[in-house]
């Protein structure tokens, strides 16, 4: 660990990811600012374990055992930290160089904002392809059509993440659309940047594709709870978003 105070506290939470975890870690410890990193193991039966003991002196904390879930392993972890601005990398996705420098710098400039996001690539880990995830300027309205941020390469002030509570522990799939929602109805600025900054893994074990109708079922809900209604587009999305993703894994 730098002597030098984090500027970012960075929870991972992880669970038989040992195929990605190391190239995870070590895009967070590349990074140019100082970082207190939590690992939040669920009881891992791969090789997780060796991975986390290779980087346990640079770790702020780890631990491994049973949780209730990636939601409540994130807000553990972030609640152990100190730093004044605060993230989660889930285990399969990296920083890219400069990410954590680009994002904080944002934040500094305007510091009447809350979040600051950049872009992130999509990369299909079968066929190496990549795109960039959607992202655009945020307001309440877009918002309640799609999730206009790419969770791995957003970062968040901690006085706004601990005004909200954090994420939502009930919430396996769709915590961070979650998290967004109630960061703008408690008034906070989003800052969307140019910048890519991070990559955001596809393969056949991440729990959108193992789980495309909790995904689907946990992120309407949360757009009628905060919107007052489901607009149009998620009715004629379902099809292609829940059936046919099913049956058709590579669709984008």
């Amino acid at each position: 660990m730098s002597s030098q105070l984090p500027i970012v506290t960075v929870a991972v939470p992880s669970l038989n990811q040992s195929q990605f975890l190391d190239e995870a870690l070590a895009s967070i410890f590349e990074q140019s600012v100082p970082v207190e990193v939590f690992v939040a193991d669920g009881g891992s039966s791969d090789g997780s374990l060796e991975v986390i003991k290779r980087w346990s002196p640079r770790l702020a904390g780890w631990r491994s055992h049973r949780d209730d879930g990636q939601s409540a392993a994130i807000n553990e972890s972030i609640h152990k930290g100190t730093a004044p601005y605060v993230m989660w990398l889930n285990s399969d996705d990296m920083l890219l160089p400069g990410a954590l420098s680009t994002l904080t710098s944002a934040l500094e400039r305007e510091t009447d904002a809350s979040v600051a996001y950049g872009q992130a690539w999509r990369m299909d880990e079968a066929s190496g392809r990549k795109k960039l995830v959607w992202t655009e300027p945020f307001s309440d309205y877009r918002l309640s059509i799609r999730c206009i941020i790419s969770q791995p390469a957003a970062i968040i002030r901690r006085a706004s993440w601990e005004r909200v509570g954090g994420l939502d522990s009930g919430l396996h799939m769709a915590m961070d659309y979650d998290l967004w929602w109630r960061l703008s109805k408690s008034g906070a600025k989003f800052l969307c940047l140019s910048d890519v900054v991070a990559v955001n893994r596809l393969h056949s074990e991440t729990k959108t594709r193992l789980n495309r109708a909790r995904h689907y079922s946990e992120a309407t809900s949360i757009v009628k709870r905060y919107n007052g209604r489901l607009p149009m587009k998620w009715w004629l999305w379902r099809p292609y978003s829940v059936w046919a993703k099913h049956f058709f894994p590579r669709l984008p």
